[in-house]
């Protein structure tokens, strides 16, 4: 498939690929995708591995591997890269999906993920920090579960190189998660403004899950989360479950000063999550001069035709978009005449 125009539309019923396609550039743009984190969950369930490419101005090609057993492969111009971030940067994307539509409502994980995501787009090497982490805290709970078999002086050791470890990890993840919070604020509350009418009052608020002291310092911050780990251990050895750091933080959205997850309505939930994708988008282009891809993927069916416009406005011509929908009724005339139309069907 070539793309000939700025924005392409894929028309298609439920379940004929129209999702695999967009989450497909997803892949190659961040090595994310917002459905699932397994390879197995990404490929046909009678492969054993998937094969995704794309050719990008400046005629570079970007392609990625995906194995059931053996992980990732990313190449870029048929050559095998050391590092699979360094896929990320020649082709970046916001995507904008139904699930999206959770991120006010949902369960923390889910905000924390959007969160990684711009974050990524931003610093690719923060992928790196996440997989530390990850790591730090599988580890940390396999030790909680053989401690009996150790010497308590023993424990004791092990316990304090895992705290050094996680509280300069957690602290790097802190740091960057409330830092970019902080430059999307301003641009997510301009666009509440407008798709509200001036009537809404957009607030973000970053609810960590370490005490921070309110200086940012990289050294504060490292000191008190270890002490924070150290006096938790009580508990922890309890559980089993470290009760400190990045994997319990959160994000509060609030609306002329109330919580819109437990107050705000369906349509005022659904007016942030857009404000927060166009701000996304115009941030990752503020930083790097270029617009990324915006991937629409039905979410159309679940805007009213007042945000469903709104929306299309925002996009306009300004960036290149790929939108999938079940039917052209929702788009007006200007928009399918300038747009590239590809519709799928299940023989497709």
């Amino acid at each position: 498939m070539e793309l000939t125009e700025n924005r392409l539309i894929v028309i298609g019923q439920n379940g004929v690929g129209k999702s695999n396609l967009l989450e497909s550039i997803e892949l190659l743009s961040s090595l994310r995708s917002h459905r699932s984190n397994r390879n197995q969950d990404l490929i046909y369930w009678d492969q054993d591995q998937a094969c995704l490419s794309a050719m990008i101005e400046d005629d570079q090609k970007l392609s990625l591997e995906l194995n059931r057993k053996g992980g990732r492969k990313a190449y870029k111009n048929d050559k095998l890269l050391n590092r699979q971030i360094d896929l990320i940067g020649p082709m970046r994307s916001v995507g904008f999906s139904a699930l999206d539509l959770e991120l006010i409502r949902g369960e923390p994980s889910l905000r924390r993920h959007w969160l990684d995501r711009i974050v990524q787009q931003l610093e690719p090497i923060y992928s790196d920090l996440i997989g530390r982490f990850s790591r730090l805290l599988r580890q940390r709970s396999q030790l909680w579960r053989n401690l009996s078999l150790e010497s308590s002086k023993d424990q004791n050791i092990l316990l304090d190189s895992f705290d050094m470890q996680m509280a300069l990890v957690s602290t790097r993840i802190h740091r960057r998660r409330r830092r970019i919070l902080d430059r999307l604020l301003p641009i997510a509350s301009s666009w509440q403004q407008h798709l509200s009418n001036s009537q809404e009052n957009l607030d973000i608020t970053y609810l960590p899950g370490s005490k921070l002291e309110a200086e940012e310092s990289e050294r504060l911050w490292r000191e008190s989360i270890e002490r924070q780990l150290l006096e938790m251990r009580s508990e922890e050895e309890i559980t089993g479950n470290c009760r400190v750091g990045p994997h319990r933080d959160d994000v509060q959205f609030s609306i002329n000063d109330v919580d819109a997850r437990r107050f705000g309505s369906a349509g005022q939930q659904r007016t942030i999550v857009l404000s927060l994708k166009l701000a996304e988008l115009e941030l990752i282009k503020m930083v790097y001069g270029k617009s990324p891809i915006l991937l629409l993927d039905d979410v159309l069916a679940e805007l009213d035709p007042k945000r469903q416009l709104l929306l299309l406005e925002a996009v306009g011509q300004k960036h290149q978009c790929l939108i999938s929908a079940t039917h052209l009724e929702s788009f007006e005339g200007e928009w399918v005449r300038n747009s590239q139309l590809m519709e799928l069907d299940s023989f497709s």
